[in-house]
């Protein structure tokens, strides 16, 4: 990895893909401590939630962030897939020395992490899913079933008509990267009051602000990108992981929906569930600490 810039807890550098990309990275914590690959949601970076630098070291554990193609820093893939993202793990994970590593994906960060525990199964120690989506095509889901209609909206037009998305994502981004507060307020409308206690922290805000700026810094086109690739086949089976996974999810949650999860669960034969009645979507940021405890053991 070419290091770019050092700090007590963190080193960010960028690490050039097979392909010819690069891709943006972030460790967090003991560097040679166990190691976690963490992805980020949608839209999201790799400044995104993760507990702080010195409690990683105290707990003997490293993460490692990066942002997905066209997000932040990293170059575009265009036409990637969910599946693409094992390839670029693999990548950073090779420029990082490390043989064996889990992984963990919050939000639209949680499919990237199945495709490493499926398509890396002798790399990948153990995977958590947090507030996962399922597959367009997983069947007998009903894919919208408890899904706020903002999110309907943007994963339908995902389906039916691409160059809308464009169209849609493309100044929505322009103004949350003026002004990324525009982001939490157009989300507002459908954050339950538990969501609504999380995000008022005015820490949590101040993150997701740093967060979401980052990820839209030079394009729309990682949003673009997750939203087609969500709405497309994966390109691998979520019963092809062989190892031990965590689902972890709100049933309250209007974002990704609860039934999600279920159906993943079926459908993983090492699959844990862990489904919190009185939690929504961003309850995952409060339950991340001790999903990070499990996959380092």
């Amino acid at each position: 990895m070419q290091a770019h810039s050092k700090g007590v807890s963190g080193i960010r550098g960028s690490v050039r893909t097979p392909d010819g990309r690069d891709l943006m990275v972030e460790r967090l914590g003991d560097p040679h401590g166990a190691p976690v690959f963490l992805m980020h949601g949608t839209p999201g970076s790799r400044l995104g939630p993760a507990p702080r630098g010195m409690v990683l070291y105290q707990r003997g554990m490293q993460i490692i962030a990066y942002d997905r193609p066209g997000y932040g820093r990293s170059d575009r893939l265009q036409g990637r897939t969910v599946a693409d993202a094992a390839q670029d793990v693999a990548a950073i994970a090779d420029a990082m020395g490390l043989e064996k590593f889990a992984v963990v994906g919050r939000s639209g960060g949680a499919p990237h992490a199945l495709a490493c525990a499926a398509l890396l199964p002798e790399r990948v120690t153990k995977a958590a899913a947090l507030v996962a989506l399922a597959p367009r095509d997983a069947e007998g889901l009903d894919w919208f079933e408890g899904m706020g209609p903002h999110n309907v909206t943007e994963y339908t037009i995902a389906s039916d008509d691409p160059r809308e998305l464009v169209a849609r994502l493309i100044p929505r981004s322009d103004e949350i990267r003026k002004d990324p507060m525009r982001l939490l307020d157009q989300l507002r409308r459908d954050l339950t009051a538990s969501d609504r206690r999380i995000v008022s922290d005015a820490g949590v805000r101040a993150m997701l602000l740093r967060n979401y700026q980052e990820a839209l810094r030079t394009s729309a086109y990682g949003w673009i990108d997750d939203a087609l690739a969500f709405s497309s086949p994966w390109g691998f089976d979520p019963a092809d992981i062989p190892g031990p996974v965590m689902l972890w999810h709100g049933v309250q949650d209007v974002f990704s929906p609860v039934g999600h999860s279920r159906w993943l669960a079926r459908r993983i034969p090492g699959a844990t569930a862990v489904l919190e009645p009185a939690a929504a979507h961003f309850d995952a940021l409060h339950a991340l600490p001790g999903i990070l405890t499990w996959l380092a053991e």
